[in-house]
């Protein structure tokens, strides 16, 4: 199969409904079944870096829906399963985000260095 890297781009997709981002559970479990994955988090999808956001829930109508997703703690578990996670400085810097309020082991990348990343894989997964 060999190396792959999956660009998720747009964030909080089906955080609702499901335990996780489908994106990231995809990639997870892809790497939990043998293949060699990496992350690259561009976009909204950079705001997942962010240690310590409330994720309390919603309530619609007086319902409250429980236990949405913490995609800070489904972050650190890939990375403790050997997925590297990349994101993109320039994302982050547009959406005010200081590089003090990352997890540990987010590796930042310019956009000048997406490119080169991509030589290094043999396919690109993008959500």
């Amino acid at each position: 199969m060999g190396k792959i890297l999956s660009v998720v781009e747009r964030a909080y997709r089906a955080t609702v409904e499901e335990q996780d981002d489908t994106a990231l559970w995809f990639t997870w479990t892809v790497k939990k079944g043998g293949a060699e994955m990496d992350l690259l988090l561009r976009g909204n999808a950079v705001n997942y870096c962010v240690r310590g956001q409330e994720v309390s829930g919603l309530t619609f109508g007086g319902v409250p829906f429980g236990g949405p997703t913490v995609i800070e703690h489904d972050l650190e578990s890939m990375m403790k399963d050997g997925i590297k996670v990349y994101a993109v400085k320039e994302d982050l810097e547009s959406r005010g985000v200081e590089p003090s309020r990352l997890l540990s082991g987010i590796e930042l990348l310019s956009s000048r260095q997406i490119a080169p990343l991509f030589n290094r894989f043999d396919q690109i997964w993008h959500w």
